[in-house]
C-alpha cells in the first residue's frame, strides 16, 4: 500500500502520535516537575490526547498478529508510584463513573495517578509499536490503540482530567501556587 491512502500515514494518525510522544515523555517525567506544574500541563494534555484519539483513523486488526507489547508491569507501576507520590493525598477522588458504583451504596475511591497509568500503558505501546517502522506492525498498533480507546482508556484519561479540573481551578492550596 502507498503511503497515500494509508491510515498509518494520514494527518490525524501523525497528530496523535505527535500528542501522544508528549504525553509519554510528560508522564515519565513526572517527578522532575512541582505538583502546581504537572497539574497545569495535565489538564491541557489529556484532552488534546483525547481530541487526537478520537480522529484516529478506524483500520481493522488482523485477528492473526498479536505484536509484542513494550510496557512491562514495572514501567506501568513506576509511572504510577511516580505520579502518586508527586499529588500525596490529592492523587485519590471519588468516582462516580466507576462500573462497580450501580452495585455500591458507598462512593468508590480512584486515583489520578492510576487512571494516567492505565492512559500511558495503551499510548505508550502504541508508541513503542509505531516506532518499529514496520507497516503491518503500524497498523496494528493504531487498530489496537484506537479500540482500547473506545473500550478502556478514553474513559481513564476523562476521570483523570476531572480530578485534576478539580485540582487545578478548585483547590485553593494549588490555586494559591498559580498566582505566585
Amino acid at each position: 500500500m502507498t503511503k497515500e491512502g494509508n491510515p498509518v500515514y494520514a494527518q490525524n494518525t501523525l497528530e496523535f502520535v505527535t500528542v501522544a510522544l508528549e504525553y509519554c515523555s510528560f508522564v515519565e517525567n513526572a517527578m522532575n516537575v512541582g505538583m502546581f506544574d504537572f497539574v497545569d500541563k495535565a489538564t491541557k494534555i489529556l484532552p488534546l490526547l483525547y481530541v487526537k484519539a478520537s480522529l484516529l483513523p478506524q483500520v481493522e486488526s488482523d485477528e492473526f498478529f498479536e505484536p509484542e507489547l513494550r510496557i512491562t508491569e514495572e514501567m506501568y507501576d513506576s509511572i504510577r508510584s511516580n505520579i502518586a507520590a508527586l499529588l500525596a493525598d490529592k492523587d485519590i477522588y471519588l468516582d462516580t463513573f466507576h462500573a462497580d458504583m450501580k452495585y455500591s451504596e458507598t462512593p468508590i475511591a480512584s486515583s489520578i495517578s492510576e487512571n494516567m497509568a492505565d492512559v500511558y500503558q495503551d499510548v505508550g505501546n502504541f508508541i513503542a509499536l509505531f516506532r518499529e517502522g514496520n507497516e503491518l506492525v503500524m497498523r496494528e498498533a493504531l487498530s489496537m490503540c484506537y479500540h482500547n480507546f473506545c473500550d478502556y482508556w478514553g474513559q481513564q484519561a476523562l476521570n483523570a482530567l476531572k480530578a485534576l479540573h478539580s485540582l487545578r481551578y478548585a483547590d485553593e492550596e494549588l490555586k494559591e501556587r498559580s498566582q505566585e
